[in-house]
């Protein structure tokens, strides 16, 4: 009798399980990657002298342009990196905003964005005119332009540089490198 039952309880349970109902809401509209905007991630380096402006007490490189063939569109965002040295052959970059500390005190390499251009400072918790030569001379920064539709970038170590351009599937190669000395 308990293995009739089992039996009979077995059979009702696949029944039930395997039992289909009505079809649900249609979900939305997708982009198949040919209907929507191109996806354009790009990167650039740019060796720069930074120019000092007592009354804003920082040194600043303003309102640069991209370079012709990056275009940001509504939405997408930069990443920047300064090279801060060359160890045993490799570049070794750390991500603005990067706080530094000297002989004269705190100060911050530091950046802002528009769709049109960008600006590059360093901004010092002291006198401007005190920064020693070496930090705002000779200075090379690496720009990445992180598009909005690209979802897997919020899973990726923003500080790490080589890790944020396999990401967007951009090499060294890609790189595109200006210098306004």
């Amino acid at each position: 009798m308990k293995k009739s039952l089992l039996l009979l309880g077995t059979f009702f349970t696949l029944f039930f399980i395997s039992c289909e109902g009505p079809t649900g809401p249609a979900g939305f509209n997708g982009r198949d990657g040919a209907d929507g905007a191109e996806f354009e991630a790009a990167a650039f380096e740019i060796e720069i002298d930074l120019s000092l402006s007592p009354n804003l007490n920082r040194y600043e490189f303003l309102f640069e342009p991209y370079p012709s063939d990056i275009n940001l569109r509504s939405g997408d965002a930069i990443l920047m990196y300064r090279l801060e040295e060359v160890n045993e052959g490799l570049d070794v970059w750390r991500q603005l905003p990067q706080p530094f500390f000297s002989e004269e005190g705190l100060f911050y390499y530091n950046f802002d964005f528009t769709q049109g251009d960008y600006s590059i400072f360093v901004e010092p918790e002291f006198d401007a005119g005190l920064v020693q030569s070496d930090f705002v001379q000779n200075q090379i920064f690496r720009i990445i332009i992180v598009p909005t539709d690209f979802d897997a970038t919020a899973k990726v170590d923003k500080s790490n540089i080589s890790a944020v351009m396999s990401s967007i599937g951009v090499s060294e190669d890609d790189v595109i490198k200006t210098s306004f000395k």
